[in-house]
């Protein structure tokens, strides 16, 4: 049995990431049943799909998310920095997203709250998943646990994840306490150990980022269970003789 393939906000090693292009680049391997990406919130409050709250990395603009509305934001170019073929990818929306992937990938919504840099986008997320008819067939993760907590408290029905880069002696009971029932955790810290502690606990694991072929392997093999997380949809049905 094949581990479950994540492609990291979307195939972002083949197509610039969180963009329309990379997601259709990671629909385009039968076996990603999954795609993880970012979201955050626009100037008018609409959820939109990027990593950094700066637009000058990949859309090489002054300024943040938030100064700008969604319509904007989707007419910025945010593939040109990839490569000439995806200049003009836009900065799309959470429902563009979810309009384009339903039936096919289920998504894994990271929340770039900061904090509680933006209020509200639990409920935005939350309230947009219920109107799609999605609420069962997507997990939203982030690093702040006040997040996971808003969520579990606006559903009972969204999975949620808390991602990490460590191993407090704690992890089990503090996923248990936020509700969450999904680990999203640096792939450095994936052990045969954790994986038997969280199957005990009932708890989906999921490993970041993994580009490295063999390492791919290594760590499908600890468990036919564990998600694998990569930006290379490609190196993965490599070294798994997965279907392409």
């Amino acid at each position: 049995m094949l581990n479950p393939c994540v492609a990291h906000r979307g195939a972002s090693g083949l197509a610039p990431e969180n963009t329309m292009a990379a997601f259709r680049a990671a629909m385009a391997f039968p076996f990603v049943q999954w795609i993880e990406l970012d979201v955050q919130l626009s100037k008018d409050g609409i959820p939109v799909v990027i990593h950094d709250d700066s637009l000058r990395r990949t859309a090489k603009k002054p300024g943040r998310v938030s100064d700008y509305t969604a319509e904007e934001l989707g007419r910025m170019d945010a593939g040109g920095w990839f490569g000439k073929p995806f200049a003009g990818e836009g900065i799309p929306t959470l429902e563009r997203v979810l309009d384009a992937t339903v039936g096919r990938c289920r998504l894994n919504i990271e929340l770039k709250t900061y904090g509680g840099r933006y209020p509200g986008m639990e409920k935005k997320v939350v309230d947009l998943l219920y109107a799609k008819g999605l609420e069962h067939d997507a997990v939203i993760t982030s690093f702040d646990r006040n997040a996971l907590v808003k969520v579990r408290e606006l559903s009972k029905d969204v999975r949620t994840g808390l991602i990490i880069d460590a191993l407090p002696w704690t992890l089990v009971e503090e996923l248990k306490r936020l509700g969450a029932s999904f680990l999203s955790i640096g792939y450095t810290r994936v052990s045969e150990t954790l994986l038997a502690d969280m199957r005990k606990a009932n708890l989906a694991v999921m490993a970041w980022t993994v580009n490295d072929a063999p390492m791919i392997k290594r760590l499908a093999g600890l468990s036919s269970t564990l998600m694998i997380c990569t930006n290379y949809p490609d190196r993965y049905a490599e070294v798994m003789n997965a279907k392409v």
